[in-house]
């Protein structure tokens, strides 16, 4: 890490999480979870703008059928993987809450949370 105030957490090797696909993790007491895309991770916290439920709609489910969003289950909101943006549903405009991270000698970290 560059700073020394900043702490850092292991979540996983890199490699445990496939192209496309989405992880869910528990950091000191908080849902969160990562997808990966185009080779770059997006961690969120596990939390739908709309009613603060999780977003899964079973283990590891956070993405819709094609991959291309992520997906609330209580009420099919959609969010850009990118930056969490929600762009269909009821709380369309808001955003899910990023996590920052990092990929460092083949690990994926969390970094300051929570934050």
């Amino acid at each position: 890490m560059n700073s020394s105030n900043q702490t850092a957490t292991i979540l996983c090797a890199a490699s445990a999480i496939a192209e496309g696909r989405a992880k869910a993790f528990n950091v000191n007491g908080k849902a969160i979870f990562a997808v990966k895309k185009l080779g770059k991770f997006y961690l969120y916290r596990n939390r739908c703008p709309h009613l603060g439920s999780e977003l899964e709609w079973e283990d590891n489910a956070f993405l819709n059928s094609d991959g291309s969003f992520i997906q609330c289950h209580t009420h099919g909101a959609l969010f850009e993987i990118e930056n969490g943006l929600c762009v269909s549903g009821p709380c369309a405009g808001a955003s899910l809450i990023s996590v920052a991270n990092q990929v460092r000698d083949g690990q994926l970290y969390v970094l300051n949370y929570p934050a």
